[in-house]
């Protein structure tokens, strides 16, 4: 048995690897040739085109709304935004910026980091603020109660002294006329003389317990008085206190940046113009 070598197959698929590799150089030869073509043939932009699309784009970020508190979050995003848009405009070919752009581009956003730098800072310090609002609002809860257990404790001080007193009072007065009667019927002498000084004590001593009976309730009162004018003292204050944080909290619903982002766009759209009016026309085509 013999075998016969195919050289026939290795000879096809050689010459259909050939044209093979022919039609696709030939195809991507085609495909630069049409790529360059309808590069040449592309419009070219003109500086104002450039401008116009800048200007467009200034304008969205300057009336950039944040929506949520804290609007500090933005602002990086924000800076990114517009340094990105400023980039564009400069690096196109159309756009020949020269020193006092680039000098009036560098302030605008030295100004406009600097006060969201401030605005970044003022709204920490409110975030702080609203920690000391809570604090302020329990204390006014602790005046309350404080000045409820200190009333009650006085109210319950002064009911038992009165009660005291006024048993006191009673038994004195019920001793005087006991012995207003012993007095009355007794006829020696020595034990009417007797009678007459313990009569005399009773009395002293019932005068003496109706003062305190009423040097006390005037005092209870006083203390009292001064106790609530304290209170009424600390709670103005604290309320102050409170009225002060939430006018400074209604800063956190308020977006504080936008008049800075919106002057930073405005001023970079006059140096744009001012850019335009420095520079030559482009020769026109004949």
């Amino acid at each position: 048995m013999s075998f016969r070598p195919q050289t026939g197959s290795r000879k096809s698929a050689s010459k259909q690897f050939s044209k093979s590799t022919h039609d696709k150089k030939a195809k991507e030869k085609k495909q630069r040739s049409g790529a360059k073509y309808l590069q040449e043939e592309a419009p070219e932009v003109s500086a104002q085109q450039v401008a116009e699309k800048t200007l467009n784009s200034l304008g969205k970020l300057g009336n950039q709304i944040f929506a949520l508190s804290p609007f500090s979050h933005y602002f990086d995003d924000w800076l990114v935004n517009l340094r990105q848009v400023t980039s564009e405009f400069e690096s196109n070919p159309a756009i020949a910026a020269d020193d006092q752009f680039v000098k009036e581009r560098t302030q605008i956003f030295l100004d406009v980091e600097a006060t969201l730098a401030q605005n970044r800072l003022d709204e920490s310090n409110l975030t702080a603020e609203a920690k000391a609002l809570a604090d302020n609002n329990h204390q006014i809860v602790e005046a309350d109660k404080q000045y409820a257990e200190a009333t009650r404790e006085r109210s319950n001080k002064r009911n038992s002294e009165v009660q005291r007193l006024s048993s006191k009072i009673r038994e004195l007065e019920d001793q005087l006329a006991t012995q207003q009667e012993v007095r009355i019927s007794f006829y020696k002498i020595g034990a009417k003389r007797k009678a007459a000084q313990q009569l005399t004590q009773t009395s002293q001593d019932l005068k003496a317990t109706k003062n305190e009976l009423e040097v006390t309730l005037q005092t209870f009162t006083a203390e009292q008085e001064k106790l609530h004018d304290n209170y009424e003292k600390q709670k103005q204050d604290l309320n102050e206190t409170s009225d002060r944080l939430h006018k400074e909290l209604e800063k956190l619903e308020t977006d504080t940046s936008t008049a800075a982002r919106q002057t930073a766009c405005n001023a970079l759209v006059c140096a744009i113009n001012s850019l335009l009016n420095r520079t030559p026309a482009p020769p026109s085509e004949k």
